[in-house]
């Protein structure tokens, strides 16, 4: 009796931690914004591989956004539930790419500060 309720909740949890993994991930911008204006050129090569990588890793997480949008949306019943996914899914986009030309104009701003002291 005990297998037979303990059966579908597993089989519940499995699809709930398949659907986890398909997700795409955040893209996290890096921990360092270094102070041009006492950053060593060391610094500044290491600062902008970090954002160079968080550019790729951004583009990935677009690319990956379209691709389970795309997903979604024919798995969805409904013009209402296409349209909310695809809301949704802008609204991961835009905000990854809005927080990267942020972080990136920040950087940009040190990296013309770090020039600038000769």
């Amino acid at each position: 009796m005990k297998t037979a309720f303990y059966a579908p909740c597993l089989f519940s949890l499995l699809l709930l931690a398949t659907s986890a993994v398909a997700d795409c991930a955040y893209p996290k911008p890096p921990d360092v914004m270094p102070d041009g204006a006492s950053a060593t050129k060391e610094d500044m090569v290491t600062a902008a591989a970090a954002y160079k990588q968080y550019n790729t890793d951004v583009d990935a997480y677009v690319t990956c956004l379209d691709s389970e949008t795309e997903t979604k949306v024919k798995e969805a019943s409904g013009v209402s539930a296409v349209m909310q996914i695809k809301a949704l899914q802008a609204k991961k986009k835009t905000s990854a790419m809005d927080e990267r030309q942020a972080k990136i104009e920040e950087f940009n701003k040190q990296i013309r500060n770090f020039k600038s002291k000769g």
